[in-house]
């Protein structure tokens, strides 16, 4: 790359034209944050007549224009517009002239590109004077109004596909009503049903995605607006109008792509990431992307897992006059700054990681950071017995502290509880059941779960966004602390401060992204019970977990414990409907619990099948450092419901596959650490004493919000044995990077969207393929004798370089590294429990591991499908009022039309199929409760409880008639909630109560 000459200072030959310092420094300053040449003798000239200050307000206004093409000519014209060169020469230009050259307050501004050889005429903003009236029209709509019309029309033109009249028309209608409008004028002319949002709850406060999919042929169409749940940092600051979710095809009409064609896209994808996208007569810039990885993968497994967002930078749109803005007459560089001061990073690999933080799924505390002292102390570092600082592979001393912080108790106390991922864990109503004493409220304004108990989260997982730097990682209630009061450590802060801008203001934040939550049943992995079982553990112990859970999922139809269980497993997959129906008391021989049962059953068994078996006496855990200092290097602290742990344990932290990952340790009392932590639990807390983090031997962990397994189950502690811990068997690969600061504005901004085309269009799989490799030859180990020894040790080899690669890939991204898995280190065959099926049969072998009896067990344990039992109704569901019956009949004749409708859609995903039947079925709850649900409906709760026994009556008439029990699904899908409370009131004296206490007792014992 060669050196950008922005840096350089001015030549001498420029220099005959003496300027004040002051002068030197912003010119200096002007050519490198716009890659721009030195302005020229005449240039020089006109600034040096005009004086210090004149010449200091002239380049202030050029240092603050988007498109700077020509320096020189830009301030000779600004200098003979100056006030003193036209109170001097009496001269003025007009203003259609002074516009082609005005700043970004002008209608008609220009791209904020700073590249001299882009054609500014590409780039401009189109002008409202220019505008078709349909243009105009639009931009005297809300945002979301105006996007829904642009992703209705798809790849046609706005002008030949709508009128002014009729946007006038519909201007002012609720947005429910506007969208059915538009989709009846325009909408199902030009895009497909299952683009359609249809919506219901458009004023719920959720959060607005708008999207935009761009095609290898340059063109584009917007999608949206889609609702959701959670928010992001940057959502917040901007507003949810002014980010744009953009993606980038990869393929047209289903065929792969030729290598001329991925030349060709990238080019064409350069042209929008400098230029923008237009919506409307807004423009949009790119600005940020990120990998969501597995969790990303789970959701869509068949769309890319790299996110990329553009934002608002530009408007010519009526919408946003006189409308203040935090990005207005900025370029893109100096908007990240409001986030972070990025560029500080000390690599451009960690560029867009460190910067991506700003796309956490988060819940803002309503705290006021002016208020608050974050303060640093130090991290603890790693001694010997000799109290000689240690250090890792890279010559960095080691630390205990890695990612963990304190946190004040009154701070601490106003963090909402239960929280994972941004978002409450488990909806209300469950929780309150689930915890009897109901410790948890609903926030009317914020829509949040929060804590309703005397205690505090113990660990708070967060992000900092304070006076331009990024802080992450975990807070640890502290009740010794001043009020107001957060301590954060040098490896908890990703982006330092640029003293040299620290003038500017930032968008300072504290984020929630989790909290440390009483733990869930927990599971073991194949992975774990790999090490396990060459740990010792004996294979009949897992073949007796097997068959437990099998008896189990098989009993799920019969017994209110096991179905329960599996019910608030899958919750996510039902809104909770069936764990409320058994909870408010429905037999489980219930027709249609029956029949969703069964569907858990079969999820049940596919889980298994994969060796996520279920284990007592194991928990996962949020972890961090001891803050007493008192726990030795082989000693933790577990604090669990009822306090303490005390003896044995092995901790294990995923993804990890070293054979000396799971440890043996100590859980012992600390004395004081209630004084500092009160009452609050949940946690895992380790050592600030030994040579090594513990964390830091289990797959390379830290303390930024990891979990770790924890497992007190006496078999696992009987047999287990441990292996040394993981150590490098190599060093780690070293590339000299780049840091963010040696690139002028123009050259950082195509590096970074490089690096998002890479990630998105040639992502690595090293992660998948090592961790595969790695299983296989486990599953040949675990099945070779003591007399193959050679083959044993040869085996072992090829593992330990694959954990070392699959743990050098997992962080590869912020190193600038490229990690493959070398040929020799890949299979010939892989064991059938892996269900590879892009293989060919000679390539799969039957597994003789734990692996495959498990799989094999499954398989066979796996039944057909049930025939329907007779459906019959609840005697306590008798229909006493008719008068809605009718209405109900017609209605679920339209629903059932409707949903063939949706599922006939040959073309569409599953994901998009599932999409549509929720987006009907709200539409049935909205008929019913006037709102998206029961809990948020104003009607007469007898005038619910009267419709709902309509539907329910209707809905399984029909379903007798048919004979299948899951056609009942429309009165549950719809007025599920209401049923349930009808039940438990029907049921018991204590009507406002949704589970039975009987039934409570008898699940919870």
């Amino acid at each position: 790359m060669a050196s950008p000459t922005p840096l350089s200072p001015l030549v001498s030959g420029h220099h005959h034209h003496c300027l004040p310092s002051a002068v030197e420094e912003l010119l200096a300053r002007i050519c490198r944050d716009k890659s721009l040449s030195p302005p020229d003798a005449i240039a020089r000239r006109e600034l040096a007549a005009l004086g210090e200050e004149a010449s200091l307000r002239i380049l202030h206004d050029i240092s603050a224009a988007r498109s700077v093409k020509n320096l020189s000519g830009f301030i000779v014209y600004m200098a003979k517009n100056s006030p003193v060169a036209l109170a001097r020469h009496a001269e003025a230009l007009s203003t259609q002239e002074s516009a082609c050259f005005s700043g970004p307050s002008s209608p008609a501004f220009t791209s904020n590109r700073d590249d001299s050889t882009a054609c500014p005429l590409d780039c401009e903003m189109p002008q409202r004077q220019m505008a078709s009236p349909q243009m105009e029209a639009l931009g005297e709509l809300e945002f979301r109004k105006a996007f829904l019309i642009l992703s209705y029309i798809g790849k046609s033109s706005l002008e030949s596909a709508i009128s002014v009249g009729f946007i006038q028309r519909i201007k002012f209608f609720p947005m429910a009503l506007f969208e059915s409008e538009v989709w009846r004028e325009i909408g199902h002319k030009y895009i497909s049903d299952s683009d359609r949002r249809k919506a219901l709850d458009w004023d719920s406060g959720k959060t607005h995605v708008y999207h935009c999919c761009v095609d290898l042929d340059g063109t584009y169409i917007f999608k949206g607006p889609y609702l959701q749940v959670t928010k992001t940092h940057l959502q917040r600051v901007l507003g949810d109008d002014n980010v744009l979710l953009v993606k980038f095809a990869e393929d047209m009409h289903g065929e792969k792509r030729s290598a001329h064609c991925i030349v060709s896209s990238t080019d064409v994808y350069h042209k929008f990431a400098k230029e923008g996208i237009l919506v409307g007569l807004r423009r949009y810039y790119f600005f940020v992307f990120k990998d969501g990885g597995k969790e990303e993968k789970k959701k869509s497994p068949t769309s890319s897992t790299v996110r990329c967002y553009f934002v608002r930078m530009e408007s010519s749109w009526a919408m946003d006059e006189d409308k203040p803005y935090i990005l207005s007459d900025k370029l893109t560089h100096e908007a990240r700054i409001i986030f972070m001061h990025a560029h500080m990073v000390s690599s451009l690999a960690k560029y867009m990681t460190r910067f991506s933080l700003i796309l956490s799924k988060t819940i803002k505390l309503d705290i006021d950071l002016t208020s608050v002292h974050v303060k640093d102390i130090e991290d603890i570092t790693c001694m010997d017995e000799n109290g000689n600082i240690m250090y890792d592979e890279d010559g960095e001393p080691r630390i205990h502290t890695d990612g963990t912080g304190f946190i004040s108790e009154d701070l601490a106390m106003k963090c909402p509880g239960n929280i994972y991922k941004g978002h409450c864990s488990i909806p209300g109503d469950i929780q309150k059941n689930l915890d009897g004493s109901g410790i948890l409220e609903r926030d009317s304004s914020s829509r949040q779960c929060r804590s309703c108990s005397a205690e505090p989260p113990l660990l708070i997982q967060f992000r900092l966004f304070k006076d331009g730097r990024a802080v992450k990682g975990t807070l640890l209630i502290d009740k010794r602390l001043p009020p107001n009061t957060i301590l954060i450590r040098p490896s908890m802060i990703k982006v330092k401060v640029d003293p040299s801008i620290s003038y500017i203001q930032s968008c300072n934040s504290l984020e929630v992204v989790g909290t440390s939550n009483r733990p869930k049943r927990t599971f073991l992995s194949r992975n774990l019970i790999a090490l396990l079982h060459h740990g010792g553990v004996p294979k009949e112990y897992f073949l007796e977990l097997l068959m437990n859970a099998l008896d189990d999922a098989q009993n799920i139809q019969y017994n209110k414990q096991a179905a329960l269980r599996v019910a608030l497993k899958y919750g996510d997959m039902d809104d909770f409907l069936v764990a409320r129906m058994i909870l408010c008391g429905i037999p489980l021989n219930e027709p249609y619990l029956q029949s969703r049962l069964l569907v858990l059953m079969r999820e049940e068994m596919k889980v298994l099948k994969e060796g996520k078996l279920p284990v007592s006496e194991c928990y996962h855990l949020m972890g961090t450092v001891d803050p007493t200092g008192t726990l030795k290097p082989n000693e933790v602290c577990i604090i669990l419901e009822n306090g303490h742990v005390s003896g044995d344990v092995l901790v294990y932290r995923h993804p990890g596959l070293h054979f000396g990952d799971v440890h043996i340790l100590t859980a012992t009392y600390v004395k004081g650490l209630d004084k500092i932590v009160g009452n609050s639990k949940y946690a895992i807390l380790f050592p600030a004493k030994g040579p090594r983090s513990l964390a830091d031997e289990m797959a390379g962990g830290d303390f930024d919000g990891d979990m770790y397994w924890v497992s007190r189950n006496p078999q696992l502690l009987k047999y287990f044995r441990a292996s040394k811990p993981w150590v490098r068997t190599a060093p780690r690969i070293k590339v000299t990077q780049t840091k963010p600061t040696q690139f002028s504005n123009t050259e950082l901004e195509s590096e970074l969207f490089d690096r998002f085309l890479i990630s998105r269009f040639k992502p690595s799989y090293t992660i998948g393929t090592a961790a595969d490799c790695w299983l296989m030859y486990m599953d040949r180990l675990l099945t070779l004798g003591d007399e193959c020894a050679e083959q044993k040790q040869l085996l072992r080899e090829k593992m330990l370089e694959l954990v070392d690669i699959y743990y050098d890939a997992l962080d590869a991204s912020k190193h600038g590294l490229k990690i493959e898995v070398p040929s020799e280190l890949k299979p010939d065959q892989f064991p059938n429990f892996m269900e590879k099926k892009y293989l060919d049969k000679d390539k799969v072998y039957e597994s003789k591991s734990i692996f495959g009896l498990i799989y094999e067990k499954v398989k066979s344990s796996q039944t057909e499908d049930r025939p329907s039992n007779e459906i019959w109704q609840l005697p306590c569901f008798s229909l006493e009022k008719t008068s809605c019956l009718e209405s109900w009949k017609q209605h679920y004749n339209e629903y059932l039309a409707e949903m063939r409708q949706v599922m006939s859609m040959e073309h569409d995903s599953k994901e998009s199929k599932d999409w549509m039947a929720n987006k009907v079925i709200q539409k049935y709850k909205q008929m019913l409760y006037g709102a998206s649900e029961f809990e948020e409906s104003n009607k007469e709760l007898d005038d619910i409880f009267n419709e709902a026994l309509a539907i329910y009556h209707v809905t399984y008439e029909y379903a007798k008639s048919v004979g299948t029990a899951g056609r009942c699904c429309f009165a549950w899908n719809v007025a599920g909630r209401a049923l349930c409370m009808l039940h438990a009131k029907k049921q018991s004296q204590f009507s406002s109560i949704l589970c039975l206490s009987s039934v409570l007792r008898e699940v919870i014992g």
